[in-house]
């Protein structure tokens, strides 16, 4: 049995849709017997609606960059936790409140607010349906079981300034992750590298060969770890970290078959 893990936005969900070749190419994988499954920065919430929607079947997910683990029914397996305290602290920095809004995933819901003109995520609940709970930042601090932080700027240089000021004041709680013009925020022991072990564990995986795909920073842990891959859009910074460049998700898949 192989393990075949994607990130989405930008890997397997592209140019606003997701090709019918890596359809394809999933639906093979997984009648060979084998498991695929996303591993995104996205909430379970916003991911599972737009699987459904594109006919993408799957095993497992890990979402908020491995902030929460679920297997094939959406059982919890793993849940990361940011104190409130340390959400509030991180909100009153100054280029923090430069972002389009502040969205915080628990488990089965996100909660909003900061929310500005450039927002997508009231845009995109409406569309696929997902929980969205607004509250004022004046209660921040008394939010419970948050396992990701998530906040969306005008521009990628933007994105990366933040999480860089993030890492440095926050190292001992946090570790914030640059994804084009967003940034997400989670756990300091939380990646995609640690949700993809854990996964592994939880299982008990532990001997099958794993093939991962990815194309920005917060893929990179899983990238390294696994010996990973990416797409042909992928930033050069990528590619160059990569295995082998592929067209697609279903032309990797299709290669390892």
């Amino acid at each position: 049995m192989k393990i075949a893990a994607s990130d989405y936005d930008g890997t397997l969900f592209r140019n606003r849709t997701i090709s019918s070749e890596s359809v394809q190419g999933v639906h093979k994988w997984r009648a060979a017997g084998n498991k695929f499954g996303p591993v995104s920065g996205r909430d379970y919430g916003m991911l599972m609606p737009q699987l459904k929607h594109y006919g993408i079947e799957y095993d497992f997910a890990i979402c908020n960059n491995g902030g929460i683990i679920r297997d094939k029914e959406g059982n919890v397996l793993y849940e990361g936790n940011i104190a409130g305290q340390v959400l509030k602290a991180m909100s009153e920095e100054e280029l923090v409140r430069h972002s389009f809004h502040f969205a915080f995933s628990a488990r089965d819901v996100t909660y909003l607010c900061h929310e500005s003109e450039g927002s997508w995520i009231m845009r995109e609940a409406k569309e696929w349906d997902f929980p969205i709970i607004k509250i004022t930042e004046s209660e921040i601090s008394n939010l419970n079981d948050i396992h990701q932080f998530s906040l969306g700027f005008k521009k990628a240089e933007e994105a990366a300034e933040c999480a860089a000021i993030l890492n440095k004041k926050f190292s001992e709680n946090i570790r914030a992750y640059p994804n084009a013009c967003s940034v997400d925020i989670t756990p300091l022991d939380v990646s995609k590298r640690q949700g993809l072990e854990g996964l592994m564990n939880a299982m008990k995986w532990a001997d099958c060969e794993i093939y991962v795909i990815g194309d920005e920073v917060n893929d990179l842990p899983m990238i390294k770890a696994f010996g990973g891959y990416t797409v042909n859009t992928a930033r050069d910074v990528i590619q160059k970290q990569a295995r082998k460049v592929f067209s697609d998700v279903g032309a990797m898949l299709e290669y390892f078959l």
